[in-house]
């Protein structure tokens, strides 16, 4: 039988530094096989049994490993189960401890001052009105410059005198003003 190392290096895959380090490889993986082959030759063997009509008795390694059962609030009969009783928990003596906290809450404690404005919650619609904010001062300047040449061509048409379109435009200022607030 040839080794995996001797084949690969026949093939020329394995450089001779590689085959040292492979050889420790090859001894790790051959006993690996031994030993899975012996797993697989006592499971043929319990399957040949079970197939056959053969009862095995459990071992005792398997009884053994059991575990053992706790008996918290179960008081058993048979005695060679009394040893596995947990004995009954007992509350602690909570009574310093609660007098203890009935003294701190007597006592007045002094809260340091807050800031009012971080405490009350903001409007709902505040993230809105913060979006929208840029968008209507653009239409604010808009406004004003659409206003603005409104007059002007006013004034050149020559329709309307001088002081009344000033009048017309300080009444649309303010009427701007008024529908923001």
């Amino acid at each position: 039988m040839t080794s995996l190392s001797q084949l690969a290096s026949i093939d020329g895959f394995v450089t001779l530094t590689n085959k040292m380090s492979s050889d420790n490889k090859v001894g790790f993986l051959e006993e690996e096989a031994i030993k899975r082959k012996e797993r697989l030759k006592v499971l043929k063997r319990k399957h040949d049994d079970v197939s056959s009509g053969e009862i095995q008795k459990p071992s005792t390694e398997i009884t053994n490993s059991l575990p053992k059962p706790k008996f918290r609030s179960y008081r058993p009969l048979d005695e060679s189960l009394k040893e596995n009783v947990i004995p009954d928990a007992h509350p602690g003596n909570v009574d310093d401890e609660v007098k203890d906290q009935l003294e701190a809450a007597n006592s007045r404690v002094v809260i340091e001052e807050l800031d009012i404005t971080n405490l009350a919650p903001r409007k709902p619609d505040w993230d809105l009105k913060r979006d929208v904010a840029k968008k209507l001062e653009r239409l604010e300047r808009r406004t004003q410059k659409a206003i603005a040449e409104l007059i002007r061509d006013r004034l050149k048409k020559g329709q309307e005198d001088f002081a009344t379109s000033v009048d017309a435009g300080a009444r649309a200022n303010q009427e701007l003003d008024v529908d923001e607030d």
